[in-house]
């Protein structure tokens, strides 16, 4: 069961810090994406997604990567980064081109959100401990002292360069 769930309000580091570089040409976009742990070398990173928009005529995806598998969603109009373990302290590439219309190429609105989905197991980033536990149970059971620290994304979003 899960004893105790907090969130945090206040700004934090971000754990995964991505940054994107887009460069439009006639007939193609190119993407290039860095992703950077910034959380101990101890730790790592688990069931990492890193979700970066894509105009809604971009076609022909091509993709080199230093990790991971990348794949285009075209039902959320993006390509999907997934790194299953993310070492802390490492820093990863990754490169995208697709074809655009040589008609109509769809502008991209502003500076849409890189948006990064993510696990830390065994971290706590507000540093928060449970120093003591104690279990009070009078039917007997015995039960384990333990606590699972993890540190899930919550609306985690970034925008591109």
């Amino acid at each position: 069961f899960e004893l105790m769930s907090y969130r945090l309000t206040t700004d934090v580091k971000p754990l995964i810090w991505v940054e994107a570089e887009v460069v439009k040409y006639r007939g193609r976009v190119d993407y290039v994406v860095k992703a950077k742990s910034q959380f101990k070398n101890t730790l790592f990173g688990k069931d990492v997604d890193i979700i970066i928009p894509v105009p809604s005529d971009a076609s022909s995806p091509k993709f080199k990567k230093s990790v991971g598998t990348v794949k285009y969603a075209a039902d959320l109009r993006a390509l999907v980064w997934t790194i299953r373990r993310f070492p802390g302290g490492r820093e990863f590439l990754m490169s995208a081109s697709f074809s655009l219309p040589s008609i109509h190429s769809e502008e991209i609105e502003g500076k849409p959100p890189i948006t990064v989905k993510f696990e830390i197991p065994h971290l706590t980033s507000s540093g928060l401990q449970v120093r003591y536990l104690k279990v009070n149970d009078k039917s007997g059971y015995n039960a384990f002292q333990w606590v699972k620290y993890s540190t899930k994304n919550g609306d985690y979003q970034m925008r591109m360069q």
